[in-house]
């Protein structure tokens, strides 16, 4: 199937799977005489793999792990679980951080007149005068 078909039954822009194949994530799909790229259900079946890792939050390098994982029929789910906890250490690291942002910025916010006047210390802290 050409590009486009590729990319509505695998869920990406054909722009993303020309980035993928540009970043050597996935291989490059074959060419027809006609030069179109000519995907195969295989291919597809990858493409939907990224796109639902991609979804989880899994980074690029992450996804590459997987992929490797994925195409070896010998792997260890061991090795699958351990970039699976990971990744969701990651994660909670991340909404942590958020929440810290949420948090602070939701007392800046709430000690903000939100008046006519100038001084906001929103600003100030901003400014680092807080």
């Amino acid at each position: 199937m050409q590009i486009g078909k590729a990319a509505q039954t695998s869920g990406l822009s054909a722009k993303m799977i020309r980035h993928y194949e540009a970043i050597g994530l996935v291989r490059s799909a074959d060419r027809r005489d006609s030069n179109y790229r000519d995907y195969s259900d295989d291919d597809v079946h990858q493409l939907s793999f990224i796109r639902r890792s991609r979804a989880l939050g899994f980074s690029m390098d992450e996804i590459r792990s997987l992929l490797r994982l994925w195409a070896d029929g010998n792997r260890s789910s061991r090795e699958v679980k351990k970039l699976a906890l990971i990744h969701i250490e990651d994660l909670n690291q991340r909404i942590k951080s958020m929440q810290d942002i949420r948090d602070t910025l939701s007392k800046l916010a709430h000690s903000c007149d939100g008046n006519n006047r100038p001084h906001c210390p929103i600003i100030d802290s901003l400014e680092g005068r807080l």
